[in-house]
């Protein structure tokens, strides 16, 4: 896994498209967001700017069924790698199985639970959401493009036996009848597709064993590129600075979001000169000398809010941060500004 959530710029383009199909330009909807133009020439975004995204999408369209159209549209060929793994899965079961295991490269924004029954299998999605609350669309189009994967990888339009949604219903039903061709209930306890366990064990067309086997090693190596760079200094720095409080972040709690070792992140972090509680120390420091200045909260409230268990330790590593006692900080500082 990544620190933070983040999205592949794939996903985001199909969003921008699906608008831009709405007549909707591309400019205007970064700027609604509040994104820079420049963000699109990024690999990955952070969860918060899809989802604002999203919802400058739902205000600037005003179309109930957006985010249907959106993963609709969506194909995994826009995902490198992923879609000619897909395509080369034995079966759509199979293909769905690959969807869990690579589903970091389009999005680790959610994760999808495969509930297999005697007849029929759930395929249930369980959102992983920023700090923003996600757009419902956001959901929507998930299921959607389940749906619109299944046709691709099959050749046939996929038809589920049933798809329901734990929000309420955003549009008119018709709409969602042309996406999915089945029941569809709202205010559920899950999201999720059902699909017939005959339609999932079904040969595809594209079937190839040994090609599957190399397009996954390919998949493979970029997952596990993606593991590697967010373990970089910066995005720990960064998940440590929205994270330290009155309990401190342990190293194991980073690994775990990682899904790394301890000792592999310790050696990660040891070849870019760093190491965990090195950082957590330059975080706390940054974060001390920001509310030291700032006169509204008492020296024995901000060692709490950073960790500290006593005001006598919090002095001692100012002391050793700065040369002098934050008391001392906070009126040469006043003097200063």
């Amino acid at each position: 896994m990544t620190l933070e959530a983040t999205v592949s710029i794939g996903w985001v383009n199909t969003v921008i498209g699906a608008a831009e199909r709405l007549s909707l330009n591309a400019n205007q909807l970064l700027a609604e967001a509040g994104i820079p133009e420049a963000a699109c020439e990024l690999e990955r975004w952070p969860i918060d700017d899809i989802t604002r995204l999203w919802h400058a999408a739902e205000r600037c369209t005003g179309d109930p069924g957006f985010g249907l159209k959106v993963g609709a549209e969506f194909s995994p060929m826009s995902i490198s790698g992923v879609g000619f793994a897909l395509q080369s899965a034995a079966t759509l079961r199979e293909a769905i199985v690959m969807v869990q295991r690579f589903q970091r490269l389009i999005s680790d924004g959610g994760r999808f639970q495969i509930v297999a029954g005697n007849t029929a299998t759930w395929l249930v999605y369980h959102p992983r959401q920023g700090r923003l609350a996600f757009s419902p669309h956001q959901i929507e189009a998930v299921l959607a493009s389940v749906v619109g994967f299944g046709s691709w990888v099959t050749g046939t339009r996929m038809q589920p036996s049933r798809v329901q949604f734990s929000q309420p219903r955003l549009g008119p039903l018709a709409g969602y009848q042309t996406v999915f061709n089945c029941p569809v209930e709202f205010e559920q306890a899950f999201s999720g597709v059902q699909i017939d366990n005959a339609v999932l064990d079904q040969s595809l067309p594209q079937a190839d064993p040994q090609l599957a086997q190399v397009h996954e090693r390919y998949t493979n190596a970029r997952l596990a590129a993606l593991s590697i760079n967010s373990a970089s200094v910066p995005e720990i720095r960064r998940w440590l600075t929205a994270r330290i409080g009155p309990v401190l972040p342990r190293r194991a709690d980073a690994a775990e979001a990682l899904g790394i070792s301890e000792r592999s992140l310790a050696r990660r972090l040891r070849e870019q000169g760093q190491t965990f509680d090195g950082l957590v120390d330059d975080v706390r420091r940054e974060k001390a000398l920001q509310a030291v200045v700032d006169f509204s909260a008492s020296l024995p409230e901000i060692a709490e809010a950073l960790g500290f268990a006593e005001v006598s330790t919090f002095y001692r590593a100012f002391r050793r941060w700065t040369g002098m006692p934050p008391v001392r900080w906070r009126k040469q500082e006043n003097l200063t500004s």
